[in-house]
């Protein structure tokens, strides 16, 4: 699966995305906008780096923080969901994780991520999938493999929905 054909997936089923993005700070949706028309695909992103943008931003629960902690499939889930209610999007992207351990002793390349869609148009009716990957490589490294993946992603778990293909 190529980004492209992610791309000209989205298009057939008229997915248009936002993205809650920590980990990878924009980079999710930097990869898209490569995409030839991408402006089509993309309706926003929100970079919520820190605990109080995950919070007030896309409105993550303080609890799930320090239950589950950041860097979690609960944290990543509220916060896609928490970006599609926020948006124009019917599906959302997000992830939560640690590109390098900085000396924190937290698992370096670990990314959590989930994918929210908007079923039947209906902002009230969402089906989120969630993972927890890990990737290797330098910092850098991480956030582009994580980014990638996510989107690639994508087709995979819209396929599970039965969505209702575009005529483009």
């Amino acid at each position: 699966m190529t980004l492209e054909s992610t791309a000209l997936y989205m298009r057939q089923f008229a997915l248009r995305l936002c993205t809650a993005e920590s980990c990878t700070a924009g980079l999710i949706a930097a990869t898209l906008a490569d995409i030839p028309g991408a402006g089509e695909l993309l309706d926003r992103a929100f970079v919520t780096y820190s605990v109080a943008a995950k919070i007030t931003m896309l409105g993550v629960h303080a609890e799930t923080i320090e239950r589950y902690g950041l860097t979690s499939t609960e944290v990543a889930e509220e916060m896609a969901r928490g970006a599609l209610a926020r948006s124009a999007g019917n599906i959302a992207i997000s992830n939560t994780g640690v590109a390098d351990a900085n000396g924190s002793g937290a698992d370096a390349g670990v990314q959590c991520m989930a994918w929210a869609f908007s079923v039947d148009r209906a902002p009230t009716r969402v089906e989120v999938f969630t993972e927890r990957q890990k990737f290797l490589g330098g910092r850098n490294g991480v956030r582009k493999a994580a980014a990638e993946y996510a989107l690639k992603r994508l087709v995979f778990y819209a396929d599970k929905l039965d969505l209702p293909r575009q005529v483009i």
